[in-house]
């Protein structure tokens, strides 16, 4: 295999960026090297050259399999439009987050996760996909077909991560009761005198089913000895259950003293992106910028807006005093690799993988021109 030698390129190492060359052999990064090569086979024109980047927790695929209320899109034609748009967002590694757990019997997206987990797989090996797809299980306890769900998507393809997740009115990401309203009444998921009576119905499902469900996927997650997220995180009591449940990952916590807990005892810290880029969280929970400012961030996630991650890494290293442009590269490459489990890749270094981006600045918006998934070209 011919070696890929980039050059004429800024260079974010994990804590340095220097003009210079980087050398991709079989698929590995060999050799980083100050100044030009004569014998580069990509010039780089003075652009940033960047690891791929690596998400952990991602909703997007769903908007491709279920693009409008009611229409279910082929699922492997969904699946490759969804890989299109994570590659060209610079991400070359992606958990793909599937849903456990169905509030609504008409949302598609919530019944059809074995569907899904199969036609990623199928896809994935047949080589049709430009980024590594992971699956990421986000089990909501209170519905009452969570457990079930789950152990069918288990059944159907490999699970990598599970998160385990309560949306319940008045807790956690829904402290606010009107920021529940104003959440489901403006994506018209309820009609507004309908609205009361579904909180109760919510809460109720929650006392029934939350309990049980919780068992029963903590129990999963052993059997497939995959690592564990808990999601949206709002007292310190929340982060010592997410202790005991053997929890790696804190998702989205949603205040200051869940953020600082569970980084004080060792669980990554995981912010939305969307949240960085619009300047605040949409449910009126911490921002991810005051988390990042206090020292606790170390993982960023699109989950939304797959865009969103290159953009709020170059927004954190503008705005932040303290973050350095490869810190800021860290929580869209690195950190969220290594939080995984995935010592092969995340950082411009000799053999580690050669997944790579090069990133130029438009009015000083980063913009993927190019993306190299093991020294080859997928975008």
């Amino acid at each position: 295999m011919t070696d890929v030698v980039f050059s004429n390129a800024r260079v974010v190492l994990p804590d340095d960026v220097i003009s210079g060359t980087v050398t991709v052999r079989r698929g590995l990064i060999h050799e980083i090297d100050e100044g030009r090569s004569a014998a580069a086979t990509e010039d780089l024109e003075g652009d940033y050259l960047i690891p791929g980047l690596v998400e952990l927790h991602t909703d997007h695929l769903e908007s491709h399999y279920h693009p409008r209320p009611g229409v279910a899109w082929p699922a492997g034609a969904a699946v490759i439009a969804h890989d299109a748009q994570i590659a060209a967002a610079g991400i070359t590694t992606v958990f793909d987050a599937l849903r456990a757990g169905t509030f609504d019997p008409g949302d598609l997206s919530a019944r059809h996760a074995e569907t899904l987990i199969q036609a990623i797989s199928a896809t994935q090996d047949a080589g049709n996909l430009r980024a590594e797809h992971f699956i990421h299980l986000r089990c909501e306890l209170p519905c009452p077909d969570t457990a079930e769900s789950a152990n069918l998507t288990a059944a159907a393809g490999d699970i990598h991560l599970i998160s385990i997740m309560d949306h319940t009115p008045g807790a956690r990401q829904f402290v606010s009761i009107d920021k529940f309203k104003q959440y489901y009444l403006g994506k018209k998921l309820i009609l507004p005198e309908k609205i009361d009576a579904y909180i109760t119905e919510r809460r109720e499902m929650q006392a029934r089913h939350a309990a049980t469900n919780k068992r029963g996927i903590l129990d999963l997650a052993r059997q497939l000895d995959v690592k564990l997220a808990s999601h949206d995180d709002a007292t310190e009591a929340h982060v010592e259950e997410a202790l005991q449940d053997g929890v790696a990952i804190a998702e989205f916590p949603t205040t200051r003293e869940a953020a600082q807990a569970a980084h004080r005892n060792g669980l990554a810290v995981l912010m939305g992106a969307p949240n960085v880029v619009r300047g605040g969280s949409h449910s009126g929970n911490i921002s991810a910028k005051e988390v990042a400012a206090l020292g606790p961030l170390e993982v960023l996630s699109s989950d939304y807006v797959p865009s969103s991650l290159l953009s709020a890494a170059f927004t954190l290293a503008r705005s932040i005093e303290a973050m350095s442009l490869p810190r800021a590269i860290r929580l869209i490459s690195l950190n969220p690799a290594q939080a995984a489990g995935l010592g092969d890749r995340g950082a411009i270094e000799p053999q580690r993988r050669g997944d790579l981006v090069q990133v130029t600045l438009v009015d000083g918006l980063p913009v993927v021109r190019r993306v190299w998934r093991e020294g080859r070209r997928v975008m």
